[in-house]
């Protein structure tokens, strides 16, 4: 169970502390694109995006969209944003995150994601600071669903055993 609780819970990408990130150590930051970023049905970035983004840049972090989704889909975000992305990254699967393990230490990357199921389990697995932020939009890819379901029993589990409520925020 304690490989679904994230080290960080905030309730979206726009009120987690960046710069107390980067004094931990954080220099990059691998982003989730669907109902992380952007609602699963969103095909176009907003300012309010964009300009965190830039801000991420400016503080001199690398950000990464990290994400399950096609390569067309991360392909349209990455142009826009003017960043990296990785698609079919299959999560929590580790294989595609070795690139980047690469460069950056583990105690120097934290992914941010909407699901404990893919984004919280895989950074939990190799050791990255992990970030849980709510689905921005309640509509959801198939798979997504099944993961949700089986998400409720283990938040359930987890709020039993006072190790997790959804809903009681913290960095």
């Amino acid at each position: 169970m304690e490989k679904y609780i994230p080290d960080i819970y905030q309730k979206s990408i726009y009120s987690i502390n960046y710069d107390k990130l980067r004094k931990r150590g954080i220099k990059c930051i691998l982003f989730d694109l669907d109902n992380t970023l952007v609602p699963i049905t969103v095909k176009d970035v907003d300012d309010e995006l964009k300009n965190l983004i830039y801000k991420l840049k400016d503080m001199g972090m690398k950000t990464i969209i990290f994400s399950n989704s096609s390569s067309k889909r991360v392909e349209q975000f990455k142009q826009a944003l003017e960043i990296e992305g990785y698609s079919y990254t299959f999560k929590p699967f580790a294989k595609k995150i070795n690139d980047i393990l690469k460069i950056y230490k583990e105690d120097e990357i934290a992914i941010i994601g909407d699901q404990m199921i893919t984004d919280v389990a895989l950074g939990n697995k190799i050791g990255i600071t992990t970030i849980l932020v709510n689905p921005i939009s309640k509509n959801d890819k198939l798979l997504t669903k099944f993961n949700r379901k089986k998400e409720k029993h283990i938040m359930t589990k987890l709020r039993n055993n006072n190790l997790f409520v959804k809903g009681r925020y913290y960095e």
